[in-house]
């Protein structure tokens, strides 16, 4: 059987827009594969919030516009800290047999990158050692004060890449992260942006989806966010999975005084509790996600497939001795549980159609478009 060249993408696609098409393109173009996978956060991303449009519209996106197969990247893995979402990230490719990952960064200065991530600097903690003059990290050329959001995830990867004999690659990030005006390639920030505030961008790939979609934002589950913080119990609270260092009594107190989220966000970020720390334990909350659920997972040993085209069909054919879940019942017992459970909550915000196709979708099985 010839062997076949699978390259790897990390990604969320919240939403798919045109500089991640430019990956998309430039992946193939550096690396020649004859198979591009992505790994895709579900219906709730890294950055603590539900994703605008549902993880199945995101996944066949990708198909369409040139990614051959897509994984998910389990919720456990997803909503966490750029240590924690590499990890599972770069775990989920290797599954797949990627000789190759393609990912974007501000310096793409892959060599001083590669360096940084030999050190013992926590890539969670790279903003704090910055700010704090870290002559260590000041030593490293590309690093300042503003060291961008895809560096410090590259950095992340990297530490897990290197662990592997998958070769990395980088191409050069073209917009800024938190950009939130509207360009040729606008940020996915952006995009979410206007399209919540009612105005129309043509620099996202999933302009009919949005368009006519149902859009999910984190702040339609504030007033469950904020009765669970005024009722459960504080051992409860204290449970959820990243809640530590009585963080709970600081949320408590805010909820009592927040009548929206920003407002909530507002008041509970300090220098100690950052935005996005708060953020995905809300998450965490909402889906009541607990500490033990995440101790009690074995380590991953299956991908999961949520869509996939010709050639991601007959590289799965190739694969041997892997755990490949095409369906909802072969996930791997405890990440399961745990998707369902999140899937569950997602769909409780869309209306009644639309919650019970989420369902449906989740429990059957992947998206496979012939082309």
């Amino acid at each position: 059987m010839i062997n076949l060249k699978a390259v790897g993408i990390i990604v969320e696609y919240n939403p798919l827009h045109k500089g991640h098409k430019l990956h998309i393109e430039k992946t193939k173009e550096i690396t020649k594969p004859d198979v591009l996978i992505a790994v895709m956060s579900g219906n709730f991303v890294q950055r603590g919030e539900p994703a605008i449009i549902d993880k199945w519209k995101r996944a066949k996106a990708a198909i369409l516009n040139g990614v051959d197969l897509v994984i998910e990247l389990p919720y456990v893995f997803s909503v966490q800290s750029a240590t924690q979402f590499a990890y599972g990230a770069v775990k989920c490719l290797n599954l797949a047999g990627v000789s190759d990952i393609v990912f974007g960064s501000e310096s793409n200065n892959l060599e001083e990158l590669i360096e940084i991530s030999k050190t013992s600097i926590n890539a969670d903690n790279l903003k704090e050692s910055l700010s704090v003059g870290n002559s260590f990290v000041k030593s490293y050329g590309l690093l300042s004060k503003t060291m961008q959001p895809n560096d410090i995830l590259a950095v992340a990867y990297l530490k897990e890449i290197l662990k592997t004999n998958i070769k990395p690659h980088t191409i050069q990030r073209t917009n800024h992260y938190h950009d939130l005006s509207i360009q040729e390639i606008s940020s996915a920030s952006a995009i979410r942006n206007a399209f919540l505030n009612g105005t129309k961008c043509e620099s996202s790939l999933m302009y009919d989806e949005l368009t006519n979609g149902e859009l999910m934002t984190l702040n339609k589950f504030y007033p469950l966010i904020r009765y669970l913080l005024l009722t459960l119990e504080k051992k409860y609270l204290q449970e959820i999975f990243l809640v530590s260092e009585g963080i709970e009594n600081h949320l408590i107190k805010q909820a009592l005084i927040s009548e929206n989220l920003d407002i909530f966000l507002k008041n509970s970020t300090t220098k100690r509790y950052t935005s996005s720390r708060i953020k995905r334990i809300l998450i965490h909350l909402i889906n009541h996600i607990k500490k033990e659920d995440i101790k009690k997972l074995e380590e991953l040993n299956t991908i999961r497939i949520l869509a996939m085209n010709n050639k991601g069909r007959n590289y799965l054919k190739s694969l041997k001795n892997v755990n490949i879940a095409s369906r909802f019942s072969k996930i791997q017992d405890g990440y399961r549980e745990i998707e369902y459970k999140s899937c569950l909550t997602y769909a409780s915000m869309l209306k009644e159609k639309n919650h019970h196709e989420l369902i449906k979708n989740e429990i059957g099985g992947l998206i496979y478009i012939n082309m």
